[in-house]
């Protein structure tokens, strides 16, 4: 007969296990981060590659090809892009004369409201400058350190893909064997909810980005800001940071309409537009595209957006949703996890729960 541990005991074994995985999660954060992608990335390549199989081509051959198409693909997004920003660097001249322009107005404000004189004003300002200087140069040092060993393991990622897709069947006889074969039937249901997941929230992310790249691309038309399109799908791309990314988006086209624009009350309606696409993206976008795929309720999904941005920085806010999704499957599928997989799941609207009243509260 099974021996069974108390509840302190099964707790405490929880808390020192997942201890240990956060430890490990982030000593080898450089390693496991480019894998995850990697795995993110075969999933989203492999429809390419079976489709290209039935055709009977060479799996080899069919996942080189599914490879090249996908940078095809990104390295025509990259070219698009390039061009946005020669054109905005035309510009350049024009919206530093406005900037001049607007310097000086805020100098006269200092100075007629404040009684600060312009050189007062330009001292302070060298002072404060020099010191930004200062603070920013051991972090650019480790911006540049962090953005080489990022590129560094980009490099693999498409290798790991490579044989991500190459060796799938022998992961699955892997799981097979993991579980004595016993489990056949549960192992292939939780790889293709795994797979319908992943497939889904990477589908319905680039729908929500495409869907909100027109509205920002409408609303900055609308205001007269240049270069509207290019900033309103920048702007959508950063969705890939849940939450905050679109209002980070924000901050560009602001400037752009403070610096060209007459008035910056543009400014302020850039922003302004922005808000409302935030709302209608974190309320109705999202929640309807992706989050039905997902599956996450949004409690859980603010906790570990923020666990997975200590962890492993701005890779960890675009990954924490589709792992979080991933470890749901996986804690559904396992009879002594389930508890968990319902504690990140949809909080459930049925009759509430009615606690017993304590007999000294009645007395009362």
């Amino acid at each position: 007969m099974q021996k069974s541990f108390p509840f302190s005991v099964r707790l405490a074994g929880w808390l020192l296990s997942g201890v240990i995985i956060v430890y490990i999660l982030y000593v080898l954060r450089e390693t496991l981060v480019p894998l995850t992608f990697s795995v993110l990335f075969a999933v989203l390549l492999y429809p390419i590659c079976a489709l290209l199989e039935r055709w009977r081509i060479p799996r080899i051959a069919a996942i080189s090809i599914s490879l090249i198409l996908f940078f095809a693909v990104l390295v025509g997004l990259i070219y698009v892009a390039s061009v946005q920003i020669i054109s905005f660097g035309e510009e350049l001249p024009r919206l530093e004369k406005k900037a001049n322009f607007w310097i000086d107005q805020g100098q006269d404000f200092l100075s007629d409201n404040f009684g600060m004189s312009r050189r007062k004003q330009l001292t302070e300002g060298r002072k404060y400058l020099t010191e930004a200087l200062k603070n920013s140069a051991s972090i650019l040092t480790g911006a540049v350190a962090t953005t080489t060993g990022t590129l560094a393991s980009a490099a693999l990622v498409p290798l790991f893909v490579f044989f991500f897709l190459l060796y799938r069947d022998f992961f699955r006889r892997f799981f097979y064997k993991a579980f004595n074969g016993r489990h056949k039937r549960r192992v292939d249901q939780a790889i293709r909810r795994i797979y319908e997941v992943v497939q889904g929230y990477l589908v319905g992310l680039v729908s929500v980005i495409l869907i909100v790249g027109v509205m920002n691309s409408a609303g900055l038309l609308l205001l007269g800001v240049p270069h509207a399109i290019f900033f309103g799908f920048f702007a959508s791309c950063l969705l890939l940071i849940p939450y905050i990314g679109l209002m980070i988006g924000s901050l560009l086209p602001a400037l752009m309409a403070l610096v060209a624009l007459d008035s910056p009350m543009y400014a302020l309606g850039v922003l302004g537009v922005f808000g409302v696409i935030q709302i209608l993206e974190g309320n109705f976008i999202t929640p309807y595209i992706v989050g039905s795929k997902v599956s996450v309720n949004p409690l859980a999904a603010m906790i570990v957006l923020i666990l997975g941005g200590q962890l492993w920085g701005v890779s960890g806010l675009i990954l924490a949703l589709p792992m979080t999704a991933i470890l749901k499957v996986i804690f559904d599928s396992v009879d002594a996890l389930k508890p968990f997989g319902y504690l990140l799941g949809e909080a459930e609207d049925g009759k509430p729960i009615k606690l017993p009243i304590p007999p000294s509260m009645l007395e009362k």
